[in-house]
């Protein structure tokens, strides 16, 4: 399904812990300012399970293609780019296990496979980065990112699409106003922008409701 929001996934996962949104939103105080759509730099710079470093692929846009599995979180934590934020939430959930999810398609058209990685919360897969690679002379560029949790990126019938959730001032950390879902496509050089699709949640199911007016009169 195209656009799959962080909230409806969230919904099949059986809920969210307001302690960890809470964590996650934290590492990014200055950046959850009110109708915020998320951090992006564009053009050249999930599920209750963790994923381990080297996450199994997901079948690749081209069938003849095999991907290479990639060790998502060397890349991550070699990777300039990256808000020091995000490398410090980077560590083992348990053991071994880091809290990162790796996609492997075609987005930019090149030889080889591009790959996809959120990096999540331990907790409860609040993903706090979002990041697309890209191979070129054997090293991974980072072509894409997005740092404003909650927030993940998908690969959608080879387009990008990242989903942003975004809250007003008075929502409960586990229940957002609304959620943004954005779908780039390769360009030449770059991602850009084809589509934006605006999601407003109703504040009448699993949210904080206002008070009703026998209420306030009692």
């Amino acid at each position: 399904m195209r656009g799959l929001g962080i909230r409806a996934r969230q919904v099949l996962k059986a809920g969210s812990s307001a302690v960890a949104v809470l964590a996650a939103l934290g590492l990014f105080t200055a950046a959850c300012a009110t109708g915020g759509t998320g951090a992006r730099d564009e053009g050249p710079a999930g599920s209750d399970a963790v994923a381990k470093a080297s996450t199994a692929p997901v079948a690749s846009a081209s069938p003849s293609r095999t991907p290479r599995r990639v060790d998502a979180v060397r890349i991550v934590r070699d990777d300039p780019t990256v808000s020091a934020a995000v490398k410090r939430g980077l560590k083992p959930c348990v053991a071994d296990e880091y809290p990162v999810d790796v996609s492997y398609g075609d987005l930019t058209h090149g030889s080889s496979t591009d790959i996809v990685i959120n990096v999540m919360t331990c907790a409860d897969a609040v993903g706090i980065g979002s990041y697309v690679y890209r191979e070129h002379n054997g090293r991974y560029e980072n072509v894409f990112k997005a740092e404003e949790p909650p927030v993940y990126a998908e690969i959608d019938r080879g387009d990008l699409v990242v989903t942003q959730q975004l809250y007003e001032k008075g929502d409960p950390v586990s229940y957002p106003s609304s959620e943004e879902v954005i779908t780039y496509g390769w360009s030449a050089t770059r991602f850009v922008e084809r589509s934006r699709i605006h999601n407003d949640y109703s504040k009448a199911v699993g949210g904080a409701s206002s008070p009703s007016p026998d209420a306030d009169a009692n």
